[in-house]
């Protein structure tokens, strides 16, 4: 028998599945190639022979966020978002480049992305602003909260309000924790949890918990490094949108906005009318884009 269902978890090459009616079953992808990811639609078959459910058939995907793998691949992570949430805190040390990473990624794939910052009841030490401004000077919009204390939980409800957002981010900062603030008695997915080096709690599979107010939200992976899926990357900006906005004034069109001369963006990132942490970040990101191009070999750069 085929059904239609949606895919509520992932772990290893095993799916949680759920159906119009509600039923949830476990799952698998029929053959190695079906990339199967959390937030998924799909089409699937019921093996009462051998009491299994099969996914045989991925449904057009309305977007997806993608990495890409040591050999510059692009593998996905999660679909049909409408809104990504890259979440930091004071402690782990904040990555602000794997934020940065995942924000293009978001913006190459069309999908809306906010800026958290988990944990502000332990910003002693820290300031806030350091973190957030280059951010908020590129244009995306940042929430400060704290699961502890309650602090900025009901702007953040508000703003996932009829979403299909994920929480990505570091390790440890917090990402399930807000799920489980957000959605009172979600249930963690059977393996999901495991312990990071210093005892932690760290997830470890993907799953989508609805939100009371209309909504889903995605628990992910916590992440030590996260590279966007380079063929998604738009090719001009990398995603980044202060520098999509000021490359329309390069000399070239083709400017990567390294050495070039005429170079519009530098010039802004020299006069620090562009974000000095942010324009790094970005040509970390294009030395990153060249590398995974050039480990793609040259039959994979031709196509």
């Amino acid at each position: 028998m085929e059904f239609d269902a949606q895919v509520i978890a992932a772990y290893g090459r095993h799916v949680r599945l759920r159906d119009a009616a509600g039923r949830i079953v476990q799952g698998r992808p029929f053959g190695r190639r079906l990339q199967v990811v959390c937030g998924d639609q799909v089409r699937c078959e019921e093996d009462a022979a051998h009491a299994e459910v099969h996914v045989t058939e991925i449904l057009p995907r309305r977007s997806v966020l993608a990495r890409a793998t040591l050999r510059g691949t692009a593998e996905p992570v999660v679909a049909n978002l409408s809104l990504l949430v890259a979440v930091m805190a004071p402690a782990p040390l904040p990555d602000l480049f794997i934020i940065d990473r995942y924000l293009c990624a978001a913006s190459s794939a069309g999908i809306r992305a906010l800026v958290l910052v988990n944990k502000v009841d332990m910003l002693e030490g820290f300031d806030l602003a350091v973190l957030t401004d280059g951010f908020e000077a590129a244009g995306y919009d940042v929430l400060a909260c704290s699961v502890e204390t309650g602090q900025g939980l009901e702007s953040l409800r508000e703003r996932l309000q009829n979403e299909t957002s994920v929480f990505v981010g570091q390790s440890g900062v917090g990402k399930s924790s807000l799920i489980r603030a957000l959605v009172p008695g979600a249930e963690l997915v059977t393996g999901e949890l495991d312990r990071d080096a210093e005892g932690r709690h760290t997830t470890t599979s993907s799953s989508l918990h609805d939100l009371p107010q209309g909504g889903a939200v995605i628990d992910s992976p916590g992440v030590r490094d996260f590279a966007p899926a380079i063929e998604s990357l738009e090719p001009r900006s990398l995603g980044f949108p202060e520098v999509d906005r000021l490359s329309v004034d390069c000399r070239f069109a083709d400017c990567q906005h390294l050495q070039e001369p005429g170079c519009a963006v530098r010039s802004a990132a020299e006069s620090e009318r562009l974000d000095e942490r942010r324009y790094e970040s970005y040509r970390r990101l294009r030395r990153l884009h060249a590398d995974l191009k050039a480990a793609q070999g040259p039959a994979r750069r031709r196509d």
